[in-house]
């Protein structure tokens, strides 16, 4: 893939803060929405992810705020996987941008750290235990 996964998101009325700005908290409630919607794309629902045992999970969260999104704004959310060369490793980055549609100002970034997690175990898995 060439270019990064991207959803559109329409900035709602009761997601706003006391000074009209799209509350904090939404920022990450649209992150995992794009990133789960990467993932359907590709065929990994979560049925798919659940009768493998299988789920992904955020360890680190980091976002930049760089301009207001308001209500009624649409904003492009994209989801890029870096995955580590090592296969042996159970951390890889979710790097997600968030564009505004009118006009492409960048709103935001946010990278995660990630990992899969093995429902029975309760911990990570190896890269090449999940490709």
């Amino acid at each position: 893939m060439t270019e990064p996964f991207r959803v559109p998101i329409v900035v709602r009325g009761y997601e706003l803060d006391v000074n009209g700005h799209l509350n904090w908290a939404h920022y990450l409630h649209y992150a995992e929405h794009a990133r789960w919607e990467c993932l359907r794309a590709a065929g990994l629902t979560y049925e798919v992810l659940s009768v493998a045992g299988l789920g992904p999970v955020n360890l680190e969260a980091n976002v930049r705020f760089l301009h207001e999104l308001r209500d009624g704004d649409e904003v492009m959310v994209s989801a890029e996987f870096d995955w580590p060369a090592d296969q042996a490793k159970k951390t890889f980055r979710v790097r997600q941008q968030f564009t505004r549609t009118k006009d492409g100002e960048p709103a935001a970034e946010l990278i995660t750290v990630s990992g899969v997690i093995d429902a029975k175990q309760r911990r990570l898995v190896d890269r090449k235990s999940v490709v």
